[in-house]
């Protein structure tokens, strides 16, 4: 809960913060770019630290630096550098925290009790950010002020401690400890860095037609390429353990976590947007909005876990109910419109978060149920960074339609608003007649509705881009279901030879 309230705090509170620190909306993507990446980094380097500091100590040690960064935050207010600074270690906490406290779950407990386990901690890192803290932050954003949603986690990090400090330390696997790959690190770190912020501020500078968004992402790809590279040199055991990836059923998982990041992270950032850019839904009323799916969210990833742990169902049957779900909620929610409410969209949003909780168990059951123990936080750290890299492009590939789509809506609605139409010529003559009514003067009436004509234009064309959004997020599974079948496939039958051919080398058995 630490990490998914201060994951999710400036979704909400954007306009309060821009307010009150002065910043620019360049200044201020900073506190996003910085608290994603480091994430990121922290994803990938918790297996590397967890040869150093044992993973319980490593939980408590994140939480409350989180705690701490988050506390110090909602005190330095009015100083943009110390705030990025500190989303930066909150994000690199945040990420170390999750990889870390998934990995003891796996650590201590046998994989036939994992699915049920796995659930419950799915609702704190998957689902709280997804639907509990946007409810949360909406109320404090509406009662007090965003500065209290940091207050806010100083308490949760405290009782969290205060709760592992107090358990039995539970009996962990003794890993072997490698020389820490720095060099790794620093080119993985340019490349996170690069990225996120071509992948979040993209839209907004019409991508490659900018000539530092080009630079970013070639330098972003050489640090990519670069990092490849150190592995191949340390033999797949560098920053991460690259032998997780001989695994199939881990193959698998990642390619689906990445698919269903697009779906996770670009729904959240739909449904919310558009409750309260056109509905004009306060705070609070969107955050609740997405409430209800929390519950069906939490209740399909115990009825998934159930079926895998108690009637033995494979994680991968469970899959294409958690599609067919999620195409079917942002379907239905592509109809949305102009005078839509909360009701008119919440079956959308049920069936959207119960699709989410049957996908996103069985990926991870499937993606960590035959790792060993030694190369599994690796595996976990490069799982969550497919998924948050996914949701990352997944954002940033609607946030570019919308902008299109509300460009073109306006050009083929505009060239049929003419002064010429009957209609059009009513509605500006009513709407005149209306404001003269009421004092304006008759020029001042006549430029007044006309504006208020290409208001609602405006209003009309967005509507139909986000309407355009939630049907390109339920396509987006028409197109990768059968893709996804194709690659199961292939991986299995390459996994058997590989099989065959590593047993046709080894010497016979007396």
């Amino acid at each position: 809960m630490t990490e998914a309230v201060a994951v999710t705090v400036l979704a909400l509170g954007r306009p309060d913060i821009l307010g009150d620190i002065h910043a620019t909306p360049d200044e201020f993507a900073w506190l996003d770019i910085g608290y994603t990446s480091l994430k990121l980094i922290g994803f990938l380097s918790a297996a590397p630290l967890m040869t150093r500091v044992t993973p319980y100590r490593l939980v408590i040690a994140t939480t409350l630096v989180m705690g701490a960064a988050c506390l110090i935050a909602a005190i330095a207010v009015a100083r943009l550098d110390i705030l990025i600074a500190l989303r930066m270690v909150q994000g690199f906490a945040g990420g170390t925290l999750l990889v870390a406290g998934q990995a003891i779950v796996f650590f201590v407990y046998p994989r036939v009790h994992q699915p049920m386990l796995q659930a419950l901690f799915a609702m704190g890192s998957v689902v709280a950010p997804a639907t509990v803290a946007p409810a949360f932050q909406g109320w404090l954003l509406d009662t007090e002020s965003w500065t209290w949603i940091f207050f806010s986690v100083g308490p949760l990090a405290l009782t969290a401690a205060g709760l592992l400090l107090i358990v039995e330390v539970p009996a962990l696997p003794t890993v072997v400890r490698r020389r820490f790959d720095w060099i790794g690190l620093f080119l993985v770190s340019i490349t996170l860095l690069c990225f996120t912020y071509v992948l979040s501020q993209g839209h907004r500078w019409d991508w490659f037609e900018e000539p530092h968004i080009l630079w970013l992402t070639l330098l972003g790809t050489c640090g990519l390429l670069g990092f490849f590279g150190q592995l191949v040199l340390r033999r797949g055991q560098g920053l991460i353990d690259a032998t997780i990836f001989r695994s199939d059923d881990f193959c698998f998982a990642f390619i689906v976590s990445f698919v269903a990041g697009i779906a996770l992270f670009g729904s959240a950032y739909l449904i919310p947007t558009f409750a309260i850019s056109v509905l004009a839904f306060t705070p609070t009323d969107a955050g609740l909005l997405l409430l209800p799916s929390g519950a069906c969210f939490a209740g399909s990833l115990l009825a998934a876990a159930y079926v895998m742990q108690v009637r033995h169902i494979s994680p991968i049957a469970t899959v294409p109910f958690g599609i067919l779900m999620i195409m079917a909620g942002m379907w239905m929610l592509s109809g949305s419109t102009s005078e839509s409410g909360a009701g008119d969209m919440t079956a959308g949003i049920l069936l959207r978060g119960l699709g989410l909780g049957f996908l996103f168990l069985s990926i991870t059951i499937t993606a960590f149920g035959n790792l060993a123990s030694p190369n599994l936080a690796s595996a976990i750290g490069v799982f969550n960074t497919g998924r948050q890299v996914g949701g990352l492009m997944g954002v940033a590939g609607l946030q570019t339609l919308i902008d299109h789509e509300v460009m073109s809506n306006l050009a083929v609605l505009g060239a049929s608003i003419t002064t010429g139409v009957p209609a059009v010529g009513e509605r500006l003559a009513a709407t005149t007649a209306m404001l003269a009514g009421r004092g304006m003067d008759a020029a001042t009436a006549g430029r007044a509705a006309t504006s208020l004509l290409g208001r609602a234009v405006t209003g009309q064309s967005t509507v139909i881009a986000f309407d355009a959004a939630f049907n390109a997020v339920a396509l987006l599974f028409v197109i990768a279901a059968p893709l996804l079948v194709s690659i199961k496939i292939g991986l299995h039958r390459f996994a058997v030879r590989r099989n065959s051919a590593e047993r046709g080398r080894l010497p016979p058995a007396f």
